[in-house]
C-alpha cells in the first residue's frame, strides 16, 4: 500500500476552520491534536500527543462493566443522528462465558446529504478511531471490529489501512493488545456506496455479503449481529469520544457542554450552503445555530437566510427565528425537527424550497431499498408531485397528497427509518412554506374516473 507523505496537504470543500490556539486538549478532545496544515497524523505523532493512553488506562485498570458504566455516566450519545447513548447501547450487547465473542462495527458509510464530519476524522486522525474501537470492543467483549466505509471516501481509506497496520506492527491491535491480554484486531471494508448502509442491520448485510436490507428487530444486532454474534453499531464521531472520556473521566466529559445542555461533551458541527465560510467547527454540545451561522461569517453578501436543516437532509427544516435554539438532541426535537448529524445547510431567500426539496426527495427515493411498499413506492410518487410542482404545472389536490404521504412515509409505518427520514423535510417544507407550493398549482384537479359509457353501449 502506498503510504500517504506525511506533510501531505488534504484537500477539503469544507474544512476544520478553528486555529490550533483555539483548540486544547482540555475542551477539544476530537481536534485538538489535528495539524493547522490538515496533514494525516501518523501512529508516532499521535502517541506524542497522549495516543492510546485512554485505550491502555482501559485495559489495565477497568473492567468490561466499569467501562459502560463510565460510557453512561458521561452521557456521550450517538453522532450519527440517533443521540441514542452509547453506554446504554453497549450494556445492551449480549455477553457471557457460554456466549461467543461478538464484534464491534464502525459506521463510516457517511451518506447523509449535507454531512462530511467524519471524512475530517478518518482522513487526518484515523487512530482516535481505532483506540476508541479497542475501547468498545473491550467493552463488548467483542473479538473483531469492521470499519465500514462508504467507497467514495479513497483518501480515508487508504489513512485508515495504514492506521491500522501501524497499530498492529506496535502491538496495539492483534492479540495480547499492549499486553493486556485482550484479543482485538481490526479489518477495512469499503462498501459499495448506498445511503441505506447506515441503518445498522442493513449495513450488517451488506457487510455478510448480502443485498442491503435492514432486518427484523427483534433480534437486535446486540444478541444477533454479524454472523449471527453479538454486535454493536457506533458512528465515526461516537467512538472517537471513547478515548478521552476514559482517560479524563465521566465528570470531566459532562463539564465540558459547560451548561449549554443535558448532553456532555463536544460536537463536530458544520455549515454548508451559501455562508462565507463553510466549514466544520468543534463546540460544547448545546451551541446555538446563531453562533455556529455567525463563526461562517453570516451569509453570504446579497444572501438573506430563509430556512435551515439543523443536520442533514432527513432533518425538518427550521426557521431563522430558530437559530438561537441549543443544538442538541432534545432542544431541536421539540420544534419538530432533529439535530441530525449537527451539520447545518442554510437556505437563502433567492432559494426555491421546492427544488431544493424535490431534489432531496429524489435522493431518497433512490436510495430506497425496495423491500417495504411505501418507501419503494411513496418516495417516487412524491418526486413526481413535487417536479410538477416545479414547473408551476401542480394539480389542486397535490398538496394533500404530500401531506398524505408525509404522514404515511413517517415513523412506524415503514420497515425502517429511511422514508420517515425522508418524510420530515416534506412534512415540515410544507407546513412552513405552503405559499411557495401553492405558487405552483396551476390546473384544476383531473376527473378521478374516464366519463362512464352510456346505457347500452358495448
Amino acid at each position: 500500500m502506498n503510504a500517504i507523505p506525511e506533510h501531505s496537504r488534504l484537500r477539503y470543500h469544507c474544512q476544520l476552520r478553528q486555529g490550533a490556539e483555539e483548540r486544547r486538549a482540555e475542551t477539544h478532545p476530537l481536534t485538538w491534536r489535528l495539524r493547522q496544515d490538515g496533514a494525516r497524523i501518523g501512529l508516532d505523532e499521535y502517541r506524542q500527543k497522549d495516543g492510546y493512553q485512554g485505550a491502555i488506562r482501559t485495559l489495565e485498570q477497568h473492567s468490561p462493566g466499569d467501562v459502560i458504566d463510565i460510557m453512561k455516566e458521561a452521557n456521550v450519545r450517538g453522532r450519527g443522528g440517533g443521540g441514542f447513548s452509547a453506554g446504554v447501547k453497549w450494556s445492551l450487547t449480549q455477553v457471557g462465558d457460554h456466549l461467543p465473542r461478538g464484534y464491534v462495527l464502525c459506521n463510516a458509510d457517511e451518506m447523509e446529504p449535507g454531512t462530511f464530519k467524519d471524512r475530517l476524522l478518518l482522513e487526518q486522525q484515523p487512530h482516535l478511531l481505532i483506540e476508541g474501537m479497542i475501547i468498545a470492543g473491550y467493552a463488548n467483549r467483542s473479538q473483531y471490529g469492521y470499519v465500514f466505509l462508504r467507497r467514495e471516501y479513497v483518501e480515508a481509506a487508504r489513512s485508515v489501512a495504514l492506521a491500522i497496520e501501524e497499530a498492529r506492527e506496535a502491538g496495539l491491535l492483534g492479540n495480547d493488545v499492549a499486553g493486556s491480554g485482550f484479543d482485538f484486531d481490526i479489518a477495512l471494508h469499503t462498501g459499495a456506496g448506498r445511503y441505506i448502509c447506515g441503518e445498522e442491520t442493513a449495513l450488517i448485510n451488506s457487510l455478510e455479503g448480502k443485498r442491503a436490507n435492514p432486518r427484523n428487530k427483534p433480534p437486535f444486532p446486540g444478541q444477533s449481529g454479524a454472523w449471527g454474534k453479538p454486535t454493536v453499531v457506533n458512528n465515526v464521531e461516537t467512538l472517537c469520544n471513547a478515548p478521552a472520556v476514559m482517560q479524563h473521566g465521566a465528570a470531566w466529559y459532562q463539564g465540558l457542554s459547560g451548561g449549554l445542555s443535558e448532553d456532555g461533551g463536544t460536537k463536530l458541527y458544520g455549515i454548508s450552503g451559501l455562508v462565507e465560510r463553510p466549514g466544520l467547527w468543534e463546540l460544547p454540545i448545546g451551541t446555538t445555530g446563531r453562533e455556529i451561522l455567525e463563526r461562517a461569517g453570516g451569509m453570504r453578501e446579497g444572501h438573506t437566510l430563509k430556512t435551515w436543516l439543523p443536520g442533514g437532509g432527513s432533518t425538518g427544516f427550521l426557521l431563522p427565528e430558530h437559530l438561537d435554539l441549543a443544538m442538541d438532541f432534545d432542544t431541536i426535537g421539540e420544534y419538530g425537527s432533529r439535530m441530525g448529524t449537527g451539520l447545518m445547510a442554510v437556505v437563502s431567500e433567492r432559494q426555491s424550497v421546492i427544488s431544493l426539496l424535490r431534489n432531496l426527495e429524489q435522493f431518497f427515493a433512490r436510495e430506497s431499498c425496495g423491500w417495504c411498499t411505501p418507501c419503494r413506492d411513496g418516495l417516487p410518487w412524491t418526486v413526481k408531485i413535487l417536479q410538477a410542482i416545479e414547473r408551476g404545472e401542480g394539480e389542486q389536490g397535490d398538496i394533500e397528497i404530500l401531506e398524505q404521504h408525509a404522514t404515511d412515509l413517517g415513523p412506524g409505518r415503514t420497515f425502517c427509518a429511511h422514508a420517515p427520514g425522508a418524510a420530515m423535510p416534506l412534512e415540515s417544507a410544507i407546513r412552513h412554506f405552503r405559499a411557495d407550493f401553492e405558487a405552483g398549482i396551476s390546473h384544476p384537479k383531473r376527473a378521478a374516473h374516464a366519463d362512464p359509457i352510456p346505457v347500452g353501449q358495448v
